[in-house]
């Protein structure tokens, strides 16, 4: 009788260490935006390989913004590409526009920081350029 209840316990607690009980995953759904809200985000102006991917004309009115694309329309040199293949494994754009609500004030200078790890300071044309320590 002994025998059999230590054997009746040893199953039962065999069988209560394997069951697990793991939560249901709740699906979380997205905030979505209004569609009648514009939200402003950071426009790429020249990508890393010298192409103009917003025009002048497709710049905000407001910004008051007029560059010269035939200085700042170029690409990285190939030893600057595969340094920034090597480091970050992409060629990031080059210049880009951020609207001043986005940009962060320091004693440096004007900055944005693009995809959590891309630096880009603001030069006098108003358009926000990598860092050169990035691909240098």
């Amino acid at each position: 009788m002994k025998r059999t209840g230590l054997l009746f316990i040893c199953i039962c607690s065999l069988i209560a260490c394997s069951r697990k009980t793991v939560p249901a995953k709740t699906a979380v759904p997205a905030p979505i935006a209004p569609a009648s809200v514009h939200l402003p985000s950071a426009l790429i102006v020249i990508d890393g390989y010298g192409r103009i991917l917003t025009p002048p004309q497709k710049l905000p009115k407001d910004s008051g913004l007029k560059p010269d694309y035939s200085k700042i329309a170029r690409s990285f040199t190939p030893q600057q590409i595969a340094n920034l293949k090597a480091r970050y494994h992409t060629v990031p754009p080059k210049v880009l526009y951020v609207p001043d609500q986005y940009a962060i004030k320091s004693y440096r200078g004007t900055y944005c920081i693009y995809l959590k790890k891309f630096w880009y300071w603001k030069k006098p044309d108003g358009l926000f350029y990598l860092d050169e320590n990035d691909y240098e």
